[in-house]
Order: C-alpha cells, then structure tokens, then sequence
C-alpha cells in the first residue's frame, strides 16, 4: 500500500459518542421504508462522487447483498444514459447528486419539483437524511484514509451505513 493511501488513523477509538449517535441515524434510516437497495444506491452514487473508496466498497457489496444486479451497480456512474433506472430511482438519484453538490447546484427548483412528482414529502426527508449521512461518512473515511477491499456486508445489509 502507498503511503498516499495508507491509513491515518482509527477515528472509532475517539469518536464514541458521535458514532453512536451517527449509527441511530443509519437505523432509522434503515427502518425508514426507504427500499433498501435504493438506500445503498444513492449512497453508492454520493461515494462515487466523493471518490471515497472505502464507502464505494461498502456500498457496493451491502447493495449486492440486498439483491442489486451488477449490471445496475456498473451502469450507475452514467446512470442517466442507462436504461435500467426507473423514474423513481432516476429522481433520487438526481436529488442525491444535486444534494452531495449543494455548495455548486444550491438543489435547483426543478431538481426538488421532480423528486417531489415520485415521492411523499416525509421520504424526500429521509432521502435528504440519508445523502447527508453519506456524505459525512465520506469526509470521515476519506479524511482517515480508511482502508477500502476489507469490508464484508452482515448476513443482513440492512445492519450496515
């Protein structure tokens, strides 16, 4: 492993009780209705963007876990060229990368008006929740340097960030 790459730190040792409360949002999240494979898209799609390694892994593998199909976890980097989303998944996807970018894009009106055409206003909140608490995962883990390839997903992904 390069010295670029190599771990920094082991945040867990000193964040106890901002990770508890981190893993209470992850819960209710994951206990929100939001489907579950979805949940692990959106997170896989803010991670890409992010380019954290560590969470791309993650999310790849809690999202086969869940029953994703490969080919949709490849096409989702270009996923508005693929014909495999549905309009639902494509809204959130949007609204994932539009939140994620929000200091550039500021979650234009027409970006809100078609997330809002497929979804009820309490999961437009959980999605929000949801790509805000991938994003703090992302600076987490890129800051630290956490050491992507060595994750495996519990018998049941829905236990998983």
């Amino acid at each position: 492993m390069s010295e670029e790459f190599k771990p920094r730190l082991d945040y867990s040792k000193f964040a106890h009780e901002p990770l508890r409360s981190m893993y209470a949002i992850e819960r209710y999240l994951h206990e929100s209705g939001i489907d579950l494979k979805l949940l692990h898209m959106i997170k896989l799609r803010a991670s890409q963007m992010n380019g954290c390694a560590f969470c791309i892994d993650m999310h790849w593998k809690d999202a086969r876990a869940a029953g994703e199909t490969d080919q949709r976890l490849y096409g989702l980097d270009a996923w508005r060229e693929s014909p495999y989303y549905t309009d639902r998944e494509r809204a959130a996807l949007e609204w994932t990368e539009a939140v994620t970018l929000v200091s550039q894009t500021h979650v234009p009106d027409d970006v809100y008006e078609r997330v809002r055409a497929h979804y009820p206003e309490k999961e437009i909140v959980d999605l929000t929740i949801a790509v805000g608490m991938i994003n703090m995962w992302n600076r987490v883990a890129i800051s630290f340097r956490a050491e992507p390839g060595k994750y495996q997903p519990p018998k049941s992904a829905a236990t998983t960030s």
